[in-house]
């Protein structure tokens, strides 16, 4: 195994699942375009050799923001090799990368009504669409997360709350309380159930996946009469945003959402706003008699 190899496992070693295999396809890719160009995939390599492989990944037809994703694994590579003294420097730190404008508007989840129209109707098709349609869209878990909560997970009662236990992302243990309207749909989900998987495929009866909370997601806001698309992460996002409509201090919400960085949750209180408290509005009125 030579050097850059070695550098390559010990680095993926760091993640597992979808993760994973997104970081070890990047640097396939740029060991790949290492070995088509005669250079090792570690030692010796300059920034430039990094901009010259950053520049054609635009001329594929990426957006600069799909740049800038398939070059995480690269960079986290290098960073490593360097830390861990298989190179002297670490020639990707200055590479210049495309800079990605987010336009923060355009990130939408649904509003109060919506919400409730959401929730109210993924009840009518099965127990099973009730109860992530609750977990996504008042308890703000991602879609891998809603898939994966057992029964087992919610049993136990702590200072009078009945409680969810769950791993989030990066292997984070979370407990959050549920409220009494979510664990009458949990329940209702369970049935007479014990243990196992909490939420089913309703036809097989198998557990669910990533897919099928996208599928299921994506029928329940067919039902609801929403015309945009809904994904899971729209539910998490507008459990974030109502959660600040309806008065939770950022902080709380940061709680919520199981942010490690409050600037992350700040984005969602900055897009749910800029419509609404924009300066066109205050200036509209006061040329309004003009």
């Amino acid at each position: 195994m030579s050097t850059a190899q070695l550098a390559a496992v010990s680095y993926l070693a760091r993640y597992s699942g979808h993760t994973h295999a997104l970081y070890e396809y990047q640097l396939r890719e740029w060991f790949s375009w290492c070995e088509v160009h005669g250079l090792d995939p570690l030692v010796g390599v300059q920034r430039a050799h990094v901009e010259l492989y950053i520049r054609p990944l635009g001329d594929r037809g990426l957006m600069d923001s799909s740049v800038v994703t398939m070059m995480h694994a690269v960079r986290g590579f290098f960073r490593f090799a360097h830390i861990d003294g298989l190179i002297t420097s670490d020639p990707v730190v200055y590479a210049r990368l495309p800079k990605v404008h987010r336009d923060e508007s355009r990130t939408q989840g649904l509003d109060r009504l919506e919400l409730i129209r959401f929730l109210q109707v993924a009840q009518t098709i099965t127990v099973h669409h009730g109860a992530l349609a609750y977990l996504l869209g008042i308890n703000a878990l991602r879609a891998s997360e809603a898939a994966a909560v057992r029964i087992e997970h919610y049993a136990e009662t702590l200072r009078g709350h009945r409680v969810l236990h769950l791993v989030g992302k990066g292997n984070k243990p979370a407990t959050m309380p549920i409220t009494v309207p979510v664990l009458r749909v949990l329940e209702a989900c369970r049935g007479v159930r014990t243990s196992g998987p909490l939420i089913l495929r309703p036809l097989t009866g198998n557990p669910i996946d990533r897919r099928d909370v996208y599928r299921m997601i994506a029928r329940i806001a067919k039902g609801a009469g929403i015309p945009r698309h809904i994904s899971p992460h729209s539910l998490r996002h507008a459990a974030i945003t109502n959660a600040l409509d309806a008065g939770v201090p950022l902080r709380d919400a940061q709680i919520l959402a199981r942010h490690a960085d409050p600037r992350t949750t700040e984005h969602y209180d900055r897009a749910r706003g800029n419509l609404d408290r924009h300066g066109v509005h205050f200036l509209t009125a006061y040329v309004a008699g003009v």
